[in-house]
């Protein structure tokens, strides 16, 4: 699977190519914490650094084709290899189901990606995702659940560490189909916590934990366009179980009020998968111990602002 010596040799392998996202510290949520950015970078996710591990890794093998590199996506993972892809000067062919938010579209043929438009569900992307790519001889990015995806978000997890000295005990960590999860979870073993936070109607990891395997469940809700995949990786499982990564669910609700909370307080804007993180802190569904440490990794920003601002 990934071990950290997978995560340095990412970090190195992608240095220059991707932001040192800021960390910012916090008491306006009852609690003082660390934000890590992570919206801030390029492609407006943590995506770009797992699409530029697989990308640089591949071209060192020689193993980069002419016809560039395919991936399916909610959004974001799209939006990673389009911005890798288009740095290193290969095409990017995203598939994504209908259901994709409109704003993430955009940004996609603004990166200069093929975008194509399958089905309602992650699924069905994929399985065109992976057509072409046999089609093709394109290279086939998983969103989630390859070693090199899950070792290049692992380096946000070294960041981390270095830009706080380490002086944090826990982080929370949202996860959908776990590559965010796994990564970071393999660079903190044995230096801090992880805690998963799932939306209660995409609980992936959840199930998976509670059924000793890897699980298919129904998903949906206002995270489901970043959270909604419906069978946690295997890479994720494997490190979860290895590194003892527990995972805590939270209402939709709660979801929409961090979103909000992370405007109105620090004028950050999120999206609604991202925001989960914040929401197990403000609704209790993960109570730090006293003097506990901890941080929160803000992933994503690719949503629609408009309904941040009050009428």
């Amino acid at each position: 699977m990934i071990d950290k010596s997978d995560v340095r040799a990412a970090a190195e392998r992608i240095a220059g190519h991707v932001r040192r996202t800021p960390v910012l510290e916090s008491d306006a949520f009852g609690v003082s914490l660390w934000l890590k950015l992570e919206q801030t970078q390029h492609g407006g996710s943590f995506k770009a650094r797992g699409a530029f591990n697989r990308l640089l890794a591949a071209a060192e093998r020689g193993a980069l084709p002419p016809s560039g590199a395919v991936t399916a996506s909610g959004g974001n993972a799209g939006l990673g290899v389009a911005y890798a892809a288009g740095t290193l000067g290969v095409p990017a062919r995203v598939f994504l189901p209908r259901t994709a938010p409109a704003v993430k579209v955009a940004k996609l043929r603004a990166l200069g990606a093929d975008v194509r438009a399958v089905g309602d569900k992650y699924a069905d992307a994929q399985d065109a995702a992976l057509k072409d790519a046999a089609d093709t001889g394109a290279l086939f990015c998983h969103a989630y659940d390859q070693p090199e995806v899950c070792a290049g978000q692992g380096t946000i997890g070294l960041e981390l560490l270095e830009q706080t000295g380490g002086a944090f005990d826990t982080a929370l960590v949202v996860v959908g189909g776990g590559g965010l999860m796994a990564g970071i979870a393999t660079a903190l073993d044995g230096a801090a916590k992880v805690v998963a936070v799932e939306p209660e109607r995409c609980p992936t990891l959840h199930a998976a934990l509670d059924q000793g395997e890897r699980a298919t469940v129904a998903v949906s809700g206002v995270a489901a366009d970043s959270l909604g995949a419906s069978r946690i990786g295997e890479i994720a499982f494997d490190v979860a179980r290895r590194t003892g990564v527990g995972s805590v669910l939270v209402p939709d609700e709660a979801i929409v009020a961090a979103r909000r909370a992370l405007w109105e307080r620090h004028r950050l804007v999120a999206e609604h998968g991202t925001a989960a993180a914040l929401a197990a802190l403000l609704t209790g569904a993960y109570a730090p111990a006293p003097g506990e440490r901890v941080a929160v990794v803000v992933c994503g920003a690719n949503t629609d602002p408009s309904d941040l601002v009050r009428a």
